[in-house]
């Protein structure tokens, strides 16, 4: 017998904002990275302590991952 995959229900993916930048010793930088993102959508009280340490961890996990 064949098993049939069912279609996962996720939300939809809401509008992307534009990344705003800022410019540091005449390079363009986004303000805000990918787990700045994460950490504030997985937050109910976003600026607290839970959440500055949540960042700094996906940063560290990330900065051996750069190239």
């Amino acid at each position: 017998m064949a098993v049939l995959k069912r279609k996962s229900k996720k939300a939809p993916k809401k509008a992307v904002k534009k990344v705003v930048k800022y410019k540091k010793g005449g390079k363009t930088k986004p303000l805000h990275d990918a787990c700045y993102r994460q950490v504030k959508a997985r937050y109910r009280v976003f600026p607290s302590a839970y959440a500055s340490g949540a960042i700094a961890k996906c940063r560290k996990k990330k900065a051996g991952k750069k190239r």
